[in-house]
């Protein structure tokens, strides 16, 4: 995976928000959930008129936001960039929330007079840099996709500016940042093992709200950057510029342009190309390991065998003396001995190898949601004792204490640029 940076230019395809034969958002009306739980959650579709990506991309900025506009009325509010500079303080180094390979997001503030319908709030104003052909595919991508999808579990974009060249979007404010702070940044306060299930369950309920559709959505960039946290530690999925439709009627996969984050990627995809749902499942795997243990999904700072967290964790995971080696010592002990075993279980699961054996995204919520049954919470504070390398099992002896730091709390930005396979 590596980082692209091209000159801006049209993209020309028969088809809306298309990549290398591959549709992403055709006819996005066609999109409608299923009779499943999740399906309660979704709004009325607005009536979707098909966007060409190719017309879009070659027609001028104004020509775009008319397009948008009559596709989605008042579901979505059209800014002016004067209007999001005022917001920001233009775009102000003081309102900074993050910044990474797509631009920068910047904190700003909407008065109930601004636009007729839109109380007084916080947003998040993403500012997208398009010198290169992805910038623009992915605003268009992420405008279509949840301009029209609703769910607790989503991050709510509320409007959009296109002006010249410019391309920004609006989201709700997310007060307590990304998933990745929480578990990575030295001064943050550490997860309590409850907030960190309850955010694996949210995490968990957007994923199979993307999944559950008619037509599914794969998500294809789930990490802990990309989860971020209201007030009360709810989770949201945001970042949806790499997202694509999965496969239609006989076809098992889609093919594309292999796309992503170093250690979150399923192997299947990163050497075919090859995408389903049960890409994300792994992922989401992963993510779950990094709530485990602490540690990022993949570590340069670390030793080489230690780098790869899947490949290094793998091992501990089937066992529950095994497996307090590993979790996070920011937890102090205290976290369900029974809820860390079953979680570390399904992690194994969903980093199956072999996607068919790595389980669908509702089985994975009713597992998250029954470990808030357990009480169990284990009882020592600090590190556990090291066992003698004959009761190590594998081959695999549990490392020293110095080893397991709980991750690398370098400071990071909330949100981070994608790294591209």
């Amino acid at each position: 995976m590596r980082e692209t940076s091209k000159p801006w230019r049209p993209f020309t395809s028969k088809y809306c928000c298309s990549t290398e034969n591959q549709t992403i958002f055709g006819n996005f009306s066609r999109c409608k959930t299923s009779k499943s739980d999740f399906s309660k959650n979704i709004g009325p579709l607005p009536s979707f008129r098909r966007l060409s990506f190719s017309d879009l991309s070659r027609s001028s900025s104004t020509r775009i936001t008319e397009d948008l506009a009559q596709s989605f009325g008042h579901d979505l509010y059209d800014f002016q960039l004067s209007e999001l500079r005022g917001i920001t303080q233009n775009f102000s180094s003081n309102f900074l929330l993050g910044e990474g390979g797509f631009g920068t997001v910047h904190k700003g503030y909407v008065d109930d007079n601004l636009r007729q319908g839109l109380k007084s709030q916080a947003v998040a104003v993403k500012l997208l840099d398009i010198e290169g052909l992805q910038g623009h595919r992915e605003w268009l991508a992420e405008v279509i996709l949840l301009g029209q999808l609703r769910h607790p579990h989503l991050v709510k974009l509320i409007g959009y500016c296109c002006e010249d060249e410019e391309r920004l979007l609006v989201y709700e404010f997310m007060p307590r940042g990304s998933l990745e702070n929480h578990l990575f940044k030295r001064l943050s306060v550490s997860l309590p093992w409850g907030t960190r299930l309850k955010i694996a369950i949210g995490a968990a309920k957007g994923l199979a709200f993307l999944h559950e559709a008619e037509k599914p959505v794969i998500y294809r960039d789930f990490k802990t950057s990309n989860i971020l946290l209201d007030s009360d530690f709810t989770a949201k999925l945001s970042d949806f510029g790499l997202a694509t439709m999965g496969p239609e009627g006989s076809n098992t996969h889609v093919t594309t342009r292999v796309m992503g984050t170093y250690g979150y990627a399923a192997p299947e995809y990163v050497s075919t190309g090859h995408l389903t749902t049960k890409s994300d499942v792994y992922s989401f795997g992963v993510v779950l390991l990094e709530l485990l243990t602490g540690r990022r999904a993949m570590d340069k700072s670390r030793p080489k065998s230690e780098q790869n967290l899947v490949d290094w964790a793998r091992p501990y995971l089937t066992s529950s003396r095994r497996l307090r080696y590993i979790i996070d010592p920011r937890l102090c002990g205290q976290y369900s001995v029974k809820g860390a075993k079953e979680m570390a279980l399904l992690a194994l699961k969903c980093i199956s190898v072999n996607p068919k054996d790595r389980p669908k995204m509702p089985a994975i919520i009713q597992t998250l949601e029954s470990l808030q049954d357990f009480k169990d919470m284990a009882v020592s504070c600090g590190q556990w004792p090291l066992a003698s390398p004959k009761s190590s099992k594998n081959g695999v002896s549990p490392k020293a204490r110095s080893d397991n730091r709980g991750g690398n709390y370098r400071k990071s930005s909330p949100v981070t640029p994608k790294k591209k396979i």
